[in-house]
């Protein structure tokens, strides 16, 4: 994918995904501890750290919940002012890919908060709808689905947690 050279590249994180199924809380660790690292030098380090860390354990407890085993996740961090970036790849099935792709849609026609009010009031629903549209609702984040082949989806995730109130 193509990155914004606006976009200063910050960290980049790779792990099977054998090993983040293996423990669901390989998913909070791991957001911890890269939003610490890419937090330290904001207005307020701890806040900031504390958003990030709830908005990226979202995004890979949707990849917790592809189930996929085999390949690798890898997550990009990269910074243009106040917006931090969010590149998550990892392996997903073209089923998951489309469901992904109808929610993004939604959002994108303006749906995200009806959606989303519909979601977590469903217990039937599936929790990655509920992620995705928390996402754009609670974190004002703009979100963006990229192929690069038949089995690996990537999120582009743009994050103003600096701007955002509470």
């Amino acid at each position: 994918m193509q990155v914004d050279a606006a976009f200063e590249p910050l960290l980049e994180l790779e792990m099977e995904m054998a090993t983040l199924v293996a423990d669901w809380a390989h998913c909070d660790q791991c957001a911890a501890y890269v939003a610490r690292m890419v937090s330290h030098d904001r207005h307020d380090p701890i806040r900031h750290a504390n958003l990030l860390s709830a908005a990226l354990n979202e995004l890979f407890e949707m990849s917790f919940h592809t189930r996929e085993s085999g390949g690798a996740l890898t997550v990009r961090f990269y910074r243009n002012g106040s917006i931090e970036r969010i590149e998550l790849a990892f392996p997903c099935s073209a089923e998951q890919r489309n469901s992904y792709e109808a929610i993004i849609q939604r959002i994108r026609n303006g749906q995200a908060l009806a959606n989303y009010l519909d979601v977590i009031t469903d217990d039937a629903a599936r929790a990655e709808h509920a992620i995705l549209l928390g996402l754009a609702v609670n974190y004002d984040a703009d979100i963006e689905l990229s192929v690069r082949d038949k089995e690996i989806t990537t999120f582009v995730v743009d994050l103003a947690l600096e701007r955002l109130l509470n």
